[in-house]
């Protein structure tokens, strides 16, 4: 039995970690994680006994509020955070590159977006109207501000 009721709480105590720290939402999660451990004390309760209940109780307690300090301690987050400053942008399509009318090869299947070869570079593309397979010649519909719009070539 007790293996069930520590599988209950530290399961539930799993569930409410990802509920704050990486689920957004509702805190459904959250209410089912408690939930779990309300159970794994309750059933240390009635089949160990009042004493062990306290105990399982008074761990469950002190194990959250260790577990949680120590994923809110702001060293933890440094050790998972990106150090590095990100400087790119989402692909910038310089006029002179890519204009309607140019002629292209997709790289991988657009579905509808995907990869294009037009005029020796490489670009994000969004397909018009259908899905678009691999290696398919393209002539480039629009361009607009990021965003280049492609048909097969007919």
């Amino acid at each position: 039995m007790w293996t069930i009721i520590i599988a209950l709480v530290g399961i539930g105590l799993l569930i409410v970690l990802l509920e704050i720290l990486v689920i957004p939402g509702g805190g459904f999660a959250g209410i089912i994680g408690f939930a779990l451990m309300v159970i794994g004390v309750w059933l240390a309760y009635k089949h160990e006994g009042t004493a062990a209940g306290h105990y399982t109780l008074v761990a469950t307690l002190l194990i959250n509020v260790g577990v949680l300090t120590l994923a809110l301690r702001s060293k933890t987050w440094d050790r998972a955070m990106l150090k590095k400053n990100l400087d790119h942008k989402v692909n910038e399509v310089n006029e002179e590159d890519v204009k309607a009318g140019d002629s292209g090869l997709t790289i991988s299947r657009c579905c509808p977006g995907g990869k294009a070869m037009i005029n020796g570079k490489f670009f994000e593309v969004d397909a018009r109207s259908a899905f678009i397979d691999e290696d398919t010649p393209i002539e480039v519909v629009k361009v607009e501000k990021s965003k280049i719009f492609i048909k097969p070539k007919q």
